[in-house]
């Protein structure tokens, strides 16, 4: 345990270094800019943390980020690496969207249930087919998951242009009905319930992966999969489960930000959260409290740039340079580690 322990504090110790390395590498280029960091960064976080209305705003940018970080992190626990998960909150948002239009004579509490339920089927679905191909066969699911990306992104375009696009306006469906819209937690800002949405599933995955049988094996098969299937664990299972599991939570991210921001699918909503959850998930050392911290500081970077750029002449791209640095500094690593260990 005392091993296991120290393990995870190195891999925490990593990521933070990570950080700070990529702030400071930031600091000079805003100093070579002609600006002073400590004015940029206090700027930056006055933008994200300095009122309620501007702390609300900034986890409710955190909220996709997470859910993608999760889904990634989960498949990255059996082995997988699931870099569909932008294709699949496509698909499951769009699911939502039109069982809420089709089934709007229900009553809003089973109205609101049944389309979350089947934008989750529907992410869970496009999830499961990178993992039943891995497992049938030896498909590389990162293949398979990126070819899906384009199946499912396109294939909401084409409906958002065409079948279900409203009149008169550009790519995007009638407003679903206003009752099952996610209520905001602060006047004024966009953090609705999916905050607790967020919380729950985070919390579940955690019980799930640490806490039961199942998990264990879960993991096992990500830690050694020849050795899980000598152990008699049915590694081809349990692929196909960490990638449909993935593909739900990460229909989540689409879900949340359509019931609770735009009310209708959008074309062009998502930009691209799904890749990035790849970053949180590494980042957080795939552990779902590390990937909700991960998210957080991806927020924080994000609301706060715009406050930045109007007090200091620094723009709002240093911060998509200093989440390049901290993914460049953290994920390339891992990957190269996750690439031989496939290899082996």
């Amino acid at each position: 345990m005392k091993w296991i322990h120290s393990k995870q504090a190195q891999e925490i110790l990593k990521s933070l270094a990570a950080i700070v390395v990529a702030l400071v590498i930031g600091a000079l280029f805003i100093l070579v800019a002609g600006e002073s960091p400590i004015t940029a960064y206090s700027s930056l976080l006055k933008g994200a943390l300095g009122t309620p209305q501007a702390a609300a705003n900034t986890i409710s940018k955190s909220i996709p980020l997470a859910f993608t970080g999760l889904a990634v992190a989960l498949g990255s626990r059996c082995g997988m690496l699931n870099i569909g998960a932008e294709g699949q909150l496509h698909a499951g948002a769009m699911a939502a969207v039109l069982t809420a239009l089709t089934l709007s004579f229900l009553p809003i509490p089973i109205l609101l249930l049944v389309s979350i339920l089947a934008g989750i089927l529907a992410g869970a679905l496009v999830g499961s087919v990178p993992g039943i191909f891995r497992a049938k066969f030896s498909t590389s699911e990162v293949i398979v998951a990126i070819m899906l990306n384009y199946v499912c992104t396109l294939f909401t375009s084409w409906l958002v242009n065409g079948p279900f696009k409203t009149e008169g306006s550009a790519a995007q469906t009638e407003m679903i009905p206003e009752g099952i819209w996610f209520g905001r937690l602060l006047e004024r800002t966009q953090l609705t319930y999916a905050l607790f949405l967020l919380i729950a599933v985070a919390v579940l995955m955690y019980i799930f992966l640490w806490k039961t049988s199942v998990g264990f094996k879960l993991r096992a098969v990500g830690a050694n999969a020849s050795a899980a299937k000598t152990a008699g664990i049915k590694v081809n299972l349990y692929l196909v489960m960490s990638m449909t599991l993935s593909g739900g939570i990460a229909a989540l991210a689409g879900i949340t930000e359509i019931f609770g921001k735009y009310h209708r699918f959008i074309e062009g909503f998502s930009p691209s959260f799904g890749f990035t959850g790849i970053a949180v998930a590494i980042l957080g050392r795939n552990h779902p409290a590390g990937v909700l911290l991960t998210s957080l500081l991806f927020g924080i970077l994000d609301m706060g740039s715009l406050r930045m750029s109007r007090e200091t002449a620094v723009s709002t791209n240093m911060v998509t340079v200093i989440q390049s640095l901290v993914i460049l500094l953290v994920a390339a690593p891992e990957l190269i580690k996750w690439s031989r260990k496939r290899r082996g």
